[in-house]
């Protein structure tokens, strides 16, 4: 019995302190500065995206249906990100490229939040969350989709 209460204590202690926030990840360690610091700069929807790893509605964001010539920066750094000439519709409702301006700019890291294992991309400079990649974009364009998020980018028309 005491090694079955034993096993339980330990059970709700990794559970409690286990997870650093509710979605799974942790941006306090990867974040280039505080999440105080971001809040200054972002607006309250880039905030949620890029500090809290949010995710914006589908079809609900200001870049899905996007089809103009342009560039796609950072919404926090003002670094080009994607290229309008990379951008195709998924059909998912969000921005969706075959792949970045810059590898150098980006970076893939595991998320393994609600329950699933994806591929984060987040901003290389800052550690700011942007979207996931999967690989189910057009063979013929290399086969990935980055999938990001309207709130974390903005849209300078060429």
């Amino acid at each position: 019995m005491k090694k079955l209460i034993l096993a339980v204590t330990a059970l709700v202690v990794v559970t409690a302190f286990g997870c650093q926030n509710s979605n799974g990840q942790n941006n306090a360690k990867r974040l280039s500065k505080p999440a105080a610091e971001w809040k200054k700069v972002l607006n309250a929807n880039a905030y949620h995206i890029m500090v809290e790893s949010g995710t914006e509605a589908p079809y609900q964001n200001a870049y899905y249906n996007n089809h103009e010539k342009g560039v796609y920066v950072s919404a926090a750094t003002g670094d080009v990100l994607f290229s309008s000439e990379d951008k195709y519709d998924s059909g998912t409702g969000w921005p969706s490229f075959v792949k970045p301006v810059d590898m150098k700019k980006i970076k893939i890291v595991t998320d393994n939040s609600y329950g699933e294992t994806r591929n984060e991309v987040i901003e290389r400079s800052t550690g700011l969350h942007l979207g996931h990649v999967f690989d189910d974009g057009p063979a013929d364009r290399g086969g990935k989709r980055y999938c990001m998020n309207s709130g974390a980018l903005k849209f300078i028309k060429k």
